[in-house]
């Protein structure tokens, strides 16, 4: 019988943390993608809900230019 794959936990909800704040860009940094765009769940390793506060907060963080929305190359 092949092992069984290891159960999913959320690193946020393990963290305990309940809202995901958009004020704070360097949390932020650490879900998005070398082109500014937000990772996928299977990347970043967080729930459903916590995916959603994420997608909203980074817009937000977007639309008051704490972070950029793409990234300039010369």
């Amino acid at each position: 019988m092949p092992p069984r794959p290891k159960k999913f936990v959320c690193t946020l909800c393990k963290n305990n943390v309940q809202v995901v704040d958009y004020k704070n860009p360097g949390f932020l940094a650490n879900y998005i993608t070398y082109y500014r765009s937000l990772q996928s769940r299977f990347h970043t390793g967080v729930c459903l809900k916590h995916q959603k506060q994420l997608a909203v907060a980074v817009k937000r963080a977007r639309g008051m230019g704490l972070l950029a929305a793409v990234r300039y190359e010369k």
